[in-house]
């Protein structure tokens, strides 16, 4: 698997599994009917922030991920991520090959931490996936998060050193 620097070429590929994932509401905050443009503008980052995908080797897209500062100013030292598999293309290991790069990228960048804000405590795939990367749940928005089929769940915060 390569996982390398998005390309114009791949949002037509990386857009109808992120309108999936959105529109199942299971995972992610953003609208479940997010229009195109505004899911464009949210996942494809300008430097110094990025955005690569996770290549098969016949070609295939199988996922992708954003980082980014987790906030401004004086917090800037301190990063974040998001990270979407298509969901044809689950079980291939490109949700951790993608994990992986964004703290290789963070610590190359200067980072003192990685945070995630927002990991819906039911997506236990995430969260173990997540802990077995050395990050830990600091805290959690009780009913934080309104699960399509499990109702208000809540919403974890992650955080690891680099």
């Amino acid at each position: 698997m390569l996982i390398r620097d998005v390309t114009e070429a791949d949002w037509p590929l990386i857009w109808p599994f992120l309108r999936r994932i959105c529109a199942d509401g299971e995972t992610f905050s953003y609208p479940t009917d997010i229009p195109e443009a505004t899911a464009r503008d949210y996942w494809l980052l300008a430097p110094p922030a990025r955005t690569v995908v996770a290549v098969g080797d016949d070609g295939t897209v199988l996922g992708t991920a954003k980082m980014n500062a987790n906030q401004g100013g004086n917090a800037a030292h301190v990063s974040s991520a998001s990270f979407m598999v298509d969901p044809a293309h689950r079980g291939r290991g490109a949700a951790r090959a993608l994990c992986e790069e964004a703290l290789r990228w963070a610590e190359r960048e200067g980072f003192r931490a990685m945070q995630f804000n927002a990991v819906v405590e039911s997506n236990t795939y995430a969260v173990k996936l997540y802990e077995s990367l050395g990050f830990r749940v600091i805290g959690t928005v009780p009913e934080g998060f309104r699960h399509p089929r499990l109702g208000y769940v809540g919403l974890h915060i992650m955080h690891r050193a680099l």
